[in-house]
């Protein structure tokens, strides 16, 4: 059964974790490109993306409108219920949905399906049950290491490759 749906945590995952507040109370994050491209590339190949965070923020807002992750869920604290009724929605089964998280948040989503991963700087107990650790940190190339590795699985290596050359 092929991968439909990659499942995104945000701090820790998509970000290096790091929460930065200016004098004024401005949240900043940051975001890696590389993970960016490979997040378009993989809508591009027809499949879907979604965001599900336990923390609300109007960057990660910007940034899901950005790499047009049409589902977006902040302020989530049973992660794998949204998950659940995500892909109910969707129509698809957890054997198509594959998941990245970093810490204690993400246990239960990740523990639930057969395809998720943890960045190398993942709280063991994530690492424990993750059925791939990444080698790459969040926030520094993770979800674009765990998009390759699931376009390599899913033998779509030629059509994502087309996508850009």
């Amino acid at each position: 059964m092929s991968i439909e749906l990659i499942v995104l945590d945000i701090d820790g995952t998509m970000t290096n974790g790091h929460i930065t507040y200016s004098e004024h109370g401005d949240e900043i994050k940051e975001f890696n490109v590389k993970d960016g491209l490979a997040i378009v590339s993989w809508i591009r190949l027809g499949k879907k993306a979604a965001i599900i965070t336990g923390r609300s923020s109007k960057i990660v807002e910007r940034r899901a409108k950005e790499l047009r992750i049409d589902h977006l869920y902040q302020g989530v604290d049973d992660k794998l219920t949204k998950l659940k009724e995500l892909t109910m929605e969707l129509g698809i089964t957890m054997d198509q949905v594959a998941t990245i998280g970093d810490d204690l948040n993400d246990y239960h989503m990740i523990d639930a399906v057969r395809n998720s991963f943890a960045p190398s700087d993942a709280s063991h107990y994530i690492t424990r049950i993750a059925s791939t650790v990444l080698n790459h940190k969040g926030g520094d190339g993770a979800v674009r290491e765990m998009i390759e590795n699931l376009i390599v699985q899913e033998g779509l290596e030629e059509k994502f490759l087309a996508l850009w050359v």
